[in-house]
């Protein structure tokens, strides 16, 4: 009894995919085709058996381009981190005076952990290593502008470099950095 009850299932599942291919037979030997829906089936019913036809089909192919873009945030140094880089400065006399020593041309960007607006053009970066630069910036750009950070592209290199990357401040400014300089602590 259960064989026959499969046997019936399966010659059911089959009648639509029959259906549909008796008039195309008919066509390709020239006798009259059989009506579009045969046995009241209806041929939309069989649109999910066209699945393996349409795997057999050749794939198409195109092309996908994945581009990467990294932009780093530099918030203003605040008050607590300033407190507590020069809670952890050894115990001596503040210089009263600082002079620009020559940097290089770039600067990595995951070193640098706030920045201040210094005179007209010029910002002052802290990084993590306790050092003080000064980017000056291009003529057309002022440093008030950067008083709520910057952003700035990341480069493969990771680094920030004179000339090359553009610094974005949050109020809508984009300029070029012109130089960097180090502040040292001049002796008396």
């Amino acid at each position: 009894m259960k064989r026959l009850v499969l046997f019936l299932l399966a010659l059911v599942l089959m009648l639509p995919v029959l259906a549909v291919q008796i008039p195309a037979r008919a066509q390709s030997s020239g006798e009259p085709a059989l009506p579009s829906a045969p046995l009241g089936f209806d041929t939309s019913a069989t649109e999910p058996l066209r699945v393996l036809e349409r795997a057999r089909q050749p794939e198409v192919q195109g092309q996908v381009r994945i581009e990467r873009r990294i932009i780093v945030r530099i918030a203003p140094s605040s008050d607590a981190t300033r407190a507590r880089l020069m809670a952890e400065l050894p115990r001596r006399q503040i210089p009263s005076a600082y002079e620009e020593a020559d940097h290089g041309n770039c600067v990595a960007v995951a070193d640098i952990v706030g920045v201040q607006p210094m005179q007209d053009d010029r910002l002052l970066l802290f990084t993590r290593d306790r050092n003080v630069l000064t980017a000056t910036l291009e003529r057309t750009c002022s440093a008030r502008a950067f008083y709520a950070g910057f952003y700035v592209e990341g480069n493969a290199d990771g680094r920030l470099c004179v000339a090359r990357d553009h610094l974005h401040s949050r109020a809508g400014d984009n300029c070029q950095v012109a130089s960097f300089h180090r502040l040292v602590a001049v002796r008396d």
